[in-house]
């Protein structure tokens, strides 16, 4: 077996374990890459290429193959769904095999898996597929194709956004999820300083390139295995998109201040603060699990920071202890996750209006609780990683409707690259292809000193 070919077993195992068994592409992917490291790097390329391709545009493959296959989608054996899926995908998306190969590559793997009944019919769709390039094509990208295929986006999030935003800047937005996201981190400057770190990733033969909304923030370019970087093992970098970044901007905690981060796995926002307090205060970042937390204390212990401790605790359950005893709460809280279908596409899938519903339920239970945490004059930001005006522009009306907080102004925030816009208001709703980062969601509050 070519290492090539075994690309595309572990694809299809992949594929198999996110669509047919709903496992999470992100983390099913990740799980594959560390067990077949030994694969050469183009190699593994093809895996993350394949996995993450079908899934972006898996309607509209999935209407190529309801064009050009006598049985429906639906109907069809899981593995074959998923060799046809994965295959369509090579035939229309890439160019780096030819289709007569990737033809025969499909069949043999419906054979591999005890399919060779169906080898035929497998032959059969893909050689349609192939002879119709053109066509399909035109089918899934032409000027008049609905943007739920053309996009691979449900319908009733096109709706939602289109009700909420111009026309322009939601094509924007499905466009920019289909488009390639650079790695990001964030760099502890109280650590290393910026240039530093850049020499220090250049050395290894990393591009590192600052980002438009936060200069610490640099976008990674050539990268292979993060965790073998210098500035990784020393905890120099954090994985952390731009966007969240902006938590810290709008947050400016001050040398001394206690600060509790109630959802803070897996601890970037909490490593942020940790690190502009250059030592001073304490962070106190909280979870729902040991396993979120876990991964938080992994993180703390690379950078070294020894203001900072991470537990487990449950936003939803009030802690007395904190009663009106922080200067600042980061309640970057559980939403939707429609921000960073970029990177997570299989989330636009999995999420439903009543899930929307039951997570703004959620996200006031536990504003409610968040509330009673910061002392007078204190301030606390809420923040999201979804494009969602119930989890956001509303859930800031009704804080604000019910507790004793004003909105706190924004100016600043992210340069010339966001613009003033509702900054004054203490607000911000970030939109890929609009914005260079994630879809992401900031607002801050400053409690009254008198309520």
């Amino acid at each position: 077996m070519t290492e090539a070919t075994k690309s595309r077993e572990i694809a299809l195992d992949v594929l198999m374990e996110v669509l047919e068994k709903g496992g999470f592409v992100h983390e099913v992917l990740r799980q594959a890459l560390e067990k077949y490291q030994y694969l050469p790097k183009p190699d593994r390329a093809l895996v993350t290429r394949l996995a993450n391709g079908v899934v972006e545009n898996l309607l509209a493959i999935d209407a190529v193959i309801g064009h050009c296959s006598t049985v429906k989608t639906e109907k069809l054996k899981p593995v074959v769904r998923t060799i046809l899926r994965m295959s369509v995908y090579q035939i229309l998306w890439m160019d780096r095999i030819p289709d007569s190969a990737v033809c025969n590559q499909a069949v043999k793997l419906a054979g591999q898996r005890r399919f060779t009944g169906l080898k035929g019919f497998v032959n059969g769709v893909l050689r349609t597929v192939a002879r119709q390039k053109g066509q399909m094509g035109a089918m899934i990208a032409g000027e008049d194709t609905p943007w739920a295929i053309k996009y691979s986006m449900p319908q009733w999030l096109i709706d939602m956004w289109r009700e909420a935003y111009p026309d322009q800047a939601v094509e924007r937005l499905l466009q920019a999820f289909l488009e390639e996201a650079p790695t990001t981190v964030r760099c502890n400057r109280s650590l290393a300083c910026v240039e530093d770190i850049k020499r220090s990733l250049k050395r290894q033969g990393v591009e590192a390139y600052p980002s438009r909304l936060c200069s610490h923030v640099l976008q990674l370019g050539r990268i292979d295995y993060l965790e073998r970087l210098e500035a990784f093992q020393k905890g120099w970098i954090q994985v952390q998109d731009a966007a969240s970044a902006l938590v810290g901007e709008a947050a400016s905690p001050r040398p001394g201040d206690r600060i509790l981060d109630l959802c803070g796995a897996p601890g970037g926002k909490s490593l942020d603060m940790a690190d502009r307090l250059n030592g001073s205060g304490l962070v106190a970042l909280r979870d729902v699990s040991e396993g979120k937390v876990a991964l938080a204390r992994s993180s703390i212990a690379r950078a070294g920071f020894t203001n900072i401790r991470a537990e487990v605790w449950d936003a939803l359950e009030f802690d007395p202890c904190w009663e009106e005893k922080a200067d600042l709460v980061v309640a970057d809280l559980p939403c939707s996750g429609l921000g960073v279908i970029g990177k997570k596409p299989d989330i636009k899938y999995r999420v439903t209006a009543g899930r929307i519903g039951e997570l703004e339920k959620l996200q006031r239970g536990i504003l409610s609780v968040a509330a009673r945490y910061v002392k007078p004059g204190g301030k606390l930001v809420y923040s999201t990683c979804t494009i969602s005006r119930r989890e956001n522009e509303g859930q800031r009306d009704w804080f604000l409707a019910n507790f004793p907080f004003v909105g706190e102004g924004l100016e600043g925030l992210g340069g010339e690259a966001i613009g003033a816009g509702t900054l004054k208001e203490g607000y911000i709703q970030l939109l890929p292809g609009q914005h260079p980062c994630d879809g992401f969601f900031i607002a801050a509050f400053r409690r009254k000193k008198q309520d």
